[in-house]
């Protein structure tokens, strides 16, 4: 390891993959609900449940970004992060935070409160302390990052990364606008949930594997960063207005119908090119890095994306498409994927790459690490297809044929039971993910000199 300091990043990492156990768990018991309705209603209501787990998804991949932040800047930048003491205080805060959302949420405290109950808008349910204390902890954050870059070496890799996350925070102040017009509030909690997603979030995306290409292939910088100056623009460019395919039906004017089509189509250009990147680079790589898992991670996680969030959101991106077929479980099934490939598989891609560094081994369990891709992977990918087949038979159903919708629910149970199938598939594929990258082989009890050079000349490349 060069820099002393990217061992925040440990820490960082560690309570994301916590919370990415929560969420995973959260998400099969879910899945379970859809298969038997009265489950846990008593315990833990349906609607209870979601938050927490999309709650925790957007914490824990947040998490991982910082962590990503902390482990590559100092590399970049060619100096150690300004300020670890800051760092630390940043995590404290981030997990108080979530300590309360989940008691808050589970208890239903301060029902109504302004300032302590949580708010009903999706995904943006936290009470306003928290909200508070997130503002606080991304200031923290960015003056940290921001003044690490600023006294070091400047690389498009962080340009584009702090780009992301500046971007991200910011926009995040529109949680605290909560209109009482139901049209004008969806139009500025997309500003949060969209260009979250499918702008600042691909920043920081392509700048992370842009990192992870660098480091495993082997591939000069300068083309390296041709290709990340091209994604980004084309990020930008389609997803800012392409933020107009969730105004189709909200009450906005209906040019949004034309706005919202044309450049949402876009949006698929930026994620095939993120595809292309990755491929192109482990072809032209000169480098045969010992850490085969995080190629694998990185590959799959550009892959998955475009198919994901390319593919599957042009599905019914198209106005006279997503008419008929907005809410239904073609929806989720494009969420899923979406979030798995673009940000679940690239938060685990660095922790795999980063981990044998910071623990100062070997690229170690790499074959049960792989296992775990390919079990997540398959599953997220089963899961994408049921979910698909079911919401195809739910548009037609509910919005063609105007059937009820729990007649159309009840038609469509056996792809909930194979739905919860593929998510047992997703939890096994994370627990042993996890086992992978923190416990050690049996043969390797305490790092000695040759895992201790191998890891330094891991860290040096």
């Amino acid at each position: 390891m060069k820099y002393q300091t990217q061992k925040i990043a440990y820490a960082y990492f560690v309570t994301a993959m916590a919370l990415f156990a929560v969420q995973v768990t959260l998400g099969l018991i879910m899945g379970w609900i859809y298969v038997d309705g009265n489950f846990l209603t008593e315990i833990l209501p349906f609607n209870i449940a979601r938050m927490l787990h999309t709650n925790s998804l957007v914490v824990w991949l947040l998490l991982g970004f910082f962590g990503a932040a902390y482990y590559l800047l100092p590399e970049e930048a060619e100096r150690e992060i300004h300020s670890p003491t800051l760092a630390y205080i940043q995590l404290a805060i981030f997990i108080l935070g979530t300590a309360g959302v989940v008691v808050t949420y589970l208890f239903n405290l301060f029902e109504g409160n302004f300032l302590l109950g949580k708010e009903g808008r999706e995904f943006l349910e936290q009470p306003k302390w928290v909200k508070a204390g997130i503002v606080v902890a991304a200031l923290i954050f960015l003056f940290n990052v921001s003044m690490t870059v600023l006294k070091g070496k400047k690389t498009a890799i962080t340009n584009i990364l702090l780009m992301g996350l500046w971007g991200l925070s910011l926009l995040f102040l529109f949680a605290f606008y909560n209109p009482s017009n139901l049209a004008l509030d969806k139009m500025y909690w997309w500003y949060v949930v969209h260009l979250w997603v499918e702008a600042t979030w691909e920043l920081v995306m392509a700048s992370i594997l842009a990192f992870l290409m660098l480091k495993l292939t082997g591939v000069d910088r300068e083309v390296i960063e041709k290709w990340l100056y091209v994604i980004v623009a084309t990020a930008l460019f389609s997803g800012v207005l392409g933020t107009g395919h969730h105004y189709y039906w909200i009450g906005t004017p209906g040019y949004w119908q034309w706005i919202g089509t044309i450049f949402s189509s876009l949006e698929v250009i930026p994620f095939f090119g993120m595809m292309a990147f990755a491929f192109v680079m482990v072809w032209k790589g000169r480098r045969d890095h010992p850490n085969k898992a995080a190629l694998l991670w990185a590959l799959g996680c550009a892959t998955l994306a475009f198919f994901g969030a390319g593919v599957w959101g042009f599905l019914h991106t198209l106005h006279p498409v997503n008419y008929y077929t907005h809410g239904t479980q073609i929806t989720a099934a494009h969420g899923h994927l979406a979030f798995y490939g673009a940000y679940v598989a690239l938060n685990l891609a660095i922790i795999t790459y980063a981990f044998p560094v910071l623990r100062g081994r070997d690229p170690y369990n790499q074959v049960l690490n792989m296992a775990s891709f390919w079990l997540m992977s398959g599953g997220m990918v089963f899961m994408t297809f049921t979910l698909t087949f079911a919401g195809t038979i739910q548009t037609h159903l509910q919005r063609v044929n105007g059937d009820f919708f729990m007649d159309v629910q009840d038609q469509i149970w056996i792809f909930y039971v194979m739905r919860f199938g593929s998510g047992v598939a997703v939890v096994l594929g994370a627990l042993l993910f996890i086992y992978a990258v923190m416990v050690p082989r049996r043969e390797v009890i305490e790092p000695g000199p040759t895992e201790r050079a191998k890891a330094e000349q891991m860290a040096a490349e």
